[in-house]
């Protein structure tokens, strides 16, 4: 059995957090420090270990909706403590398809463990080079973590659900 380690390209994988509310919109936003390492077998994923680092007031992140003008600290209004990390701590493959990365994550200085769905998007492959796309999915409350829940006076008139999912897309490539 060999494990091939895959390197991670950060300049190809990001961060999005969504949630609903009076319009649906997605928020997109950067990494201010991501580390990454996965391991795969025969196309299949053995292993993620995932470190993120996220700033809730940096200014690279898009919302990805017409007429508005939400923010990523709309979403996460963590004034005193603006970042957002993640540390995976263990990894479980129950199947080829299911996957969980459980990690401590760090919203508004209140730290909780997570469990998080981890698959493969894509894989594809080719002479000069391979590629996977790691997607890593999950769902957090508000409230566990001391943020506002459905105030609209905060989010420029729109309601804002109690929960969050969030999104990291993960790109991996091995130079042939």
């Amino acid at each position: 059995m060999t494990i091939t380690k895959w390197n991670l390209n950060t300049n190809q994988s990001d961060f999005m957090i969504r949630a609903k509310n009076s319009i649906i919109a997605y928020l997109d936003s950067s990494f201010n420090k991501l580390s990454s390492t996965i391991d795969i077998v025969n196309n299949q994923l053995i292993n993620a270990n995932v470190e993120f680092v996220l700033d809730v007031n940096k200014k690279e992140g898009k919302l990805e909706h017409v007429d508005s003008n939400l923010n990523l600290k709309d979403f996460i209004n963590s004034n005193q403590y603006p970042l957002v990390t993640f540390k995976s701590t263990s990894f479980e493959k129950i199947n080829n398809d299911i996957n969980f990365v459980k990690g401590n994550l760090t919203i508004n200085n209140i730290t909780k463990v997570v469990e998080l769905d981890a698959k493969i998007a894509a894989l594809e492959s080719n002479n000069q080079s391979s590629k996977v796309l790691l997607e890593i999915i999950g769902e957090i409350n508000r409230k566990d973590f001391g943020l506002y829940s459905n105030s609209n006076q905060e989010s420029n008139g729109l309601l804002i659900g109690s929960n969050i999912n969030i999104t990291a897309n993960l790109e991996f490539e091995i130079i042939n």
